[in-house]
């Protein structure tokens, strides 16, 4: 069975670089995918529904759901480590019913924890603008990224909270303070 980590966080706050690093320390046990990564590999297959994904993506559409969780659920699946991480998912109430509906028929896949990445706005914000890497990475962008991961948080929040799932962790520390947190945690848990 293939255990399952999702991690969430405000952009900035440090998800993606913790899930990358935890993997690499732990390459014999421990996979980590991000859910744009995956759209992107399954268009490059060139596969029936990387076909599909892609006629989304080229037009600036949003993959619809469905397909989106298919992918992730595929990935896990042939996983060649029994523990997968995956960053920055759900980032919606639709999205995280949607995956709760698929793990709920899904006995090959157990989610065993969501890590919240907890950081102030002004830490996010220095962070996003501090790594400005292109047009998208100003105030404006910036402020509606934030708001759209606030919109759904606190049903998120209620919702893994009510399964015990949701655990949180301060990003606002050092990298290496929080990766190390955040791999004791997820160590305890596999």
């Amino acid at each position: 069975m293939k255990k399952l980590i999702l991690i969430i966080g405000a952009p900035g706050s440090g998800k993606t670089t913790d899930a990358e690093l935890i993997a690499a320390k732990n390459a014999d046990t421990i996979t980590h995918y991000s859910t744009g990564d995956l759209l992107r590999a399954e268009v490059t297959s060139k596969s029936e529904r990387g076909k599909i994904i892609d006629s989304f993506i080229s037009k600036g559409n949003i993959v619809p759901i469905e397909i989106a969780i298919e992918t992730i659920i595929s990935a896990i699946k042939a996983s060649p480590m029994d523990t997968v991480i995956i960053d920055g998912y759900p980032r919606s109430h639709e999205q995280m019913d949607a995956l709760d509906n698929y793990l709920c028929h899904e006995e090959q896949i157990e989610l065993l924890s969501v890590i919240e990445v907890e950081v102030s706005e002004e830490t996010a914000r220095e962070r996003v603008l501090g790594r400005a890497r292109g047009d998208d990475d100003n105030d404006e962008v910036f402020n509606n990224r934030m708001r759209v991961y606030l919109e759904p948080l606190a049903d998120i929040r209620a919702f893994y909270s009510k399964k015990a799932l949701l655990s949180k962790i301060s990003g606002e520390s050092s990298i290496e303070e929080v990766v190390s947190e955040m791999e004791t945690f997820i160590k305890s848990k596999i």
